[in-house]
Order: C-alpha cells, then sequence, then structure tokens
C-alpha cells in the first residue's frame, strides 16, 4: 500500500493499481485488475508475489522487483533457491511475445552471486552453487533434516524442556543436533516456542531413528515439569 503511494508521486497522472490479498477478495475483483491492466485503464501495476506467477501480460515493457534481497535474507536453506525462482519468474513477466523488455532489481548487494546468475539467466551454474553451498553446511539432498518444535504457556518449562530433550538426543548423535534456539517468532498468541533441528546422515535408517527419537521423547514425559510441553515433529523439513 505504501509502494502503490510513492509510486503515483512519482508518476503523476498514469493510473496505478495494486494486487494483494486485500484488493482481491472481493467478488471478481482480481479478474477486473487482470482485465483493467490488459485493456491499458491501469498504466502500472503493483502487486506481492502473486503477480509473478501465472500471469501472462502481452502489454508489460518494464518490470521492477522492490526489496529483493528480503527473499535472499530469509532464514531458510531454500530461500536463494525460491528466491531465484520467484525472480525469474517475475523478469519473466517483462517482454513477452518477441519484444525485448527491461528487469530492475531493487538491491542494497548487488554482489550477491544470485543476481549474476539470474542476469545471464544461468540455471546451471546456480544450480551447482547451491549444491555446494547445501553439501559445506549439512542441507538436503546430503542430509535428512527434522525439526522439533515446542510450545508452552510457560516460558521457563518451554526452556528448560527443549535443553533437556536435546541434551538426551545428544548423547547419541552429537553434532547432529542443533539448537535449541528461540526461532524469529518465538511466541504465538500465549505459547513460546523454542526450535531443535537435527541434520542427520542419510546412511541412517529412518526406522531406528523414529524409534530412537520416541524413546527420547518418552524420557521426557517421564519429567512432571514437562508433561504438557506441546511437541511438533517435522520429517525431511524443506523450510
Amino acid at each position: 500500500e505504501k509502494l502503490e503511494e510513492e509510486v503515483a508521486q512519482l508518476f503523476p497522472g498514469v493510473t496505478v493499481a495494486r494486487m494483494d490479498t486485500d484488493t482481491t477478495h472481493g467478488k471478481n475483483a482480481y479478474e477486473k485488475i487482470i482485465s483493467d491492466f490488459q485493456k491499458k485503464k491501469v498504466q502500472i501495476l503493483v502487486g506481492t508475489q502473486m503477480l509473478a506467477k501465472g500471469l501472462d501480460f502481452d502489454n508489460v515493457s518494464i518490470v521492477g522487483i522492490v526489496s529483493a534481497d528480503g527473499l535472499l535474507n530469509r532464514p531458510d536453506f531454500r530461500s536463494h533457491e525460491r528466491g531465484f525462482q520467484l525472480m525469474l519468474q517475475a523478469a519473466g513477466r517483462a517482454g513477452r511475445k518477441n519484444r525485448q523488455g527491461e528487469v530492475v532489481i531493487q538491491t542494497a548487494d548487488p554482489g550477491q552471486p544470485v543476481y549474476r546468475y539470474l542476469e545471464a539467466t544461468d540455471y546451471e551454474a546456480f544450480y551447482h552453487s547451491q549444491l555446494a553451498e547445501r553439501r559445506l553446511f549439512n542441507y538436503p539432498p546430503y542430509k535428512r533434516l527434522i525439526s522439533i518444535v515446542f510450545k508452552h504457556k510457560d516460558e521457563h518449562k518451554v526452556e528448560l524442556g527443549s535443553a533437556f530433550f536435546a541434551q538426551l538426543l545428544k548423547q547419541s548423535l552429537g553434532e547432529m543436533v542443533l539448537g535449541p534456539n528461540r526461532p524469529l517468532i518465538s511466541r504465538i498468541q500465549q505459547y513460546h516456542v523454542r526450535h531443535i533441528l537435527l541434520k542427520l546422515d542419510n546412511q541412517l535408517s529412518p526406522a531406528k531413528t523414529r524409534q530412537f527419537i520416541k524413546s527420547v521423547e518418552s524420557r521426557f514425559r517421564e519429567k512432571q515439569d514437562f508433561k504438557y510441553v506441546m511437541l511438533y515433529f517435522d520429517v525431511d523439513a524443506m523450510g
């Protein structure tokens, strides 16, 4: 909404529209925005990620990607992959049907290799760079991930409980256990949250791993203080 206002000020006399969940929830609102843009009743369309996906406009000459660094700097090992894919999709909206278009990316880090791969449309080089990075930092496909989430209304209990659970895991898994950590969103409504991440060797038996984690959970539940701490397991977590 703020961006829409600023664009309208920068381009007076030009019709600007916005496409996001707020402007498209009404009946036929989505179709009307698309139709107005196709018919050039709207000259500049500002929107969220939905603009990049599945829309085919004939008359787009320039695409701008604002705050692109935010796509790449999320706490998710797939953030570069997802950011590259999304920006490539957005760039594909410009210059359709054999007409040359222009793509402008706003970044505070122009030396970021992802932008170089985007500029060259070099899928293969990007793919190999991501594989090398994941091998270095022990992420899939070289490791299996299991995310364990702890929730409780009492922050002290969730802190102690997650630390105790990690201690039990490390007795057998050692450095494959990361955490517990406080996530970026460490409180959801009245519940405090902590995370543990397991980076497991692919050679480990899934059945034996599951059996081991279940045994740890049983020992965890034996503690009266942790009896009502909620646990959630995400096997092969993909961020």
